[in-house]
């Protein structure tokens, strides 16, 4: 029996500026469906409508017309807060997953608080601080050996594997990843991607990545959808997906522009 959606987006609408000059009609009836254990990269074309789409889905965009469920709750006029309860999500800029002014052992803290695990008060103990050393090391960039420096000293790629960590430690039932290798130089966003790729496997989270390169939505994930004029104009997974060349991808991105 196959299992129920972790998200269910049906007949999304989203036009900004209604009723302008400017009006634009963003998301166009989309529909789209996330099953459990899905790992999704997301394309399109600058303004195709994949960022809307996935503000939508975070809560952060409320959405004209159409119905969204997640993890079986109806959350199409809820709250961030509310979907925060199954959703995590890391962002394009790395300060803005973790508090640049806490330390890495804080900002753990913080997430672990998040999940009604510990207090913040107690973060200083011995055994919490080695079983966070156990948690850093196998990102490989030395975070195990810096619990007590404030996040704003770290370089980019390890604050965003931080906020990768952070937003996965609570297992959330959908992970969003809004483009969170973009602004990371080619070698640490390589780095970044293959702990995502761990996590996520390891963890069998659910996942939807944004991103512009098409490299990583051909290496990563089980499936591809590509949004164009704020539709979806392709869905393939499995062995379709895995057969998708980069040249079959610029010649959608020539014809749906």
């Amino acid at each position: 029996m196959q299992q129920p959606a972790v998200l269910s987006v049906k007949h999304l609408q989203k036009v900004f500026f209604p009723g302008t000059a400017n009006e634009r009609h963003v998301l166009k009836n989309v529909s789209l469906e996330i099953t459990p254990g899905d790992f999704v990269a997301v394309i399109g074309n600058n303004g195709a409508g994949k960022s809307t789409l996935l503000n939508t889905i975070a809560g952060t965009l409320p959405v004209d017309a159409g119905e969204m469920t997640l993890a079986g709750h109806r959350v199409t006029k809820k709250s961030v807060a509310y979907r925060a309860k199954w959703l995590s999500r890391v962002f394009q800029d790395p300060k803005m997953g973790t508090a640049g002014e806490l330390s890495v052992a804080q900002n753990l803290t913080l997430a672990q608080e998040h999940t009604g695990s510990m207090s913040l008060r107690r973060y200083r103990r011995a055994d919490q601080l080695a079983a966070y050393q156990e948690l850093l090391r196998p990102l490989e960039m030395g975070l195990e050996d810096r619990l007590t420096t404030q996040v704003k000293y770290l370089s980019g790629g390890q604050r965003q594997a931080l906020s990768l960590l952070m937003a996965t430690l609570s297992q959330p039932e959908l992970l969003l990843l809004d483009e969170h290798t973009a602004a990371l130089d080619p070698q640490t966003s390589q780095k970044v991607m293959d702990l995502t790729q761990k996590i996520v496997t390891s963890h069998h989270l659910t996942t939807m990545m944004i991103t512009h390169k098409m490299s990583d939505a051909l290496t990563y994930g089980n499936r591809l959808v590509m949004v164009q004029d704020g539709q979806i104009k392709l869905d393939v997974r499995g062995a379709q997906k895995a057969n998708l060349r980069a040249e079959d991808l610029m010649t959608l991105f020539t014809v749906t522009d």
